[in-house]
């Protein structure tokens, strides 16, 4: 079993403006995304501050966000790097496993990984993903690099919208046709 404990709050950056982000979309009419809580059995709870200070994960995540776009849907996971080196240790096999049949049956996966050193939000595209995946199954490379990405998935913020994930989707749309 996974231990939780506040290494698990490095993301929440990301988790607010991806949120933000969201309910921008849903105000406009644009997507319906929801975050799903990662179902955590408490273990320690502190008693002054009723913080949980150590908890265990009830069953494996698939995704951060579900929803519709559109009426397409979306699933995707949020991470968070601080190099130019993103490993693929920080995904799981069953993520990557849900978003393999989340994408069969017509949806379409992502992950939305925000280079924190350089203040920079991608989308990588699921079918990018799967290839450097791949590639690490094979005894390649267990990362990707930064210099790897394809340059137009990055995401510049506007109108309000602090990670448009939006236009990764059209392009990604896009690149499909």
């Amino acid at each position: 079993m996974a231990t939780w404990n506040s290494r698990g709050l490095r993301g929440s950056t990301l988790e607010e403006f991806i949120n933000r982000t969201n309910e921008k979309y849903l105000e406009n009419h644009l997507a319906l995304i929801q975050k799903i809580p990662t179902p955590i059995t408490p273990i320690n709870i502190d008693k002054e501050t009723r913080h949980i200070t150590l908890a265990y994960f009830e069953q494996k995540s698939t995704v951060d966000y579900i929803g519709a776009v559109q009426g397409i849907p979306v699933c995707f996971d949020a991470k968070e790097c601080n190099t130019d080196t993103f490993p693929l240790a920080n995904i799981h096999a069953h993520q990557v496993q849900f978003m393999e049949d989340f994408e069969r049956q017509g949806g379409i996966a992502f992950f939305l990984i925000f280079y924190s050193h350089r203040d920079e939000f991608y989308y990588l595209r699921y079918e990018l993903l799967k290839k450097f995946w791949d590639r690490a199954a094979q005894g390649g490379r267990k990362s990707f690099r930064y210099e790897e990405t394809e340059q137009d998935f990055f995401l510049t913020s506007k109108n309000g919208l602090l990670v448009p994930y939006l236009d990764g989707i059209q392009k990604d749309l896009d690149k499909r046709d």
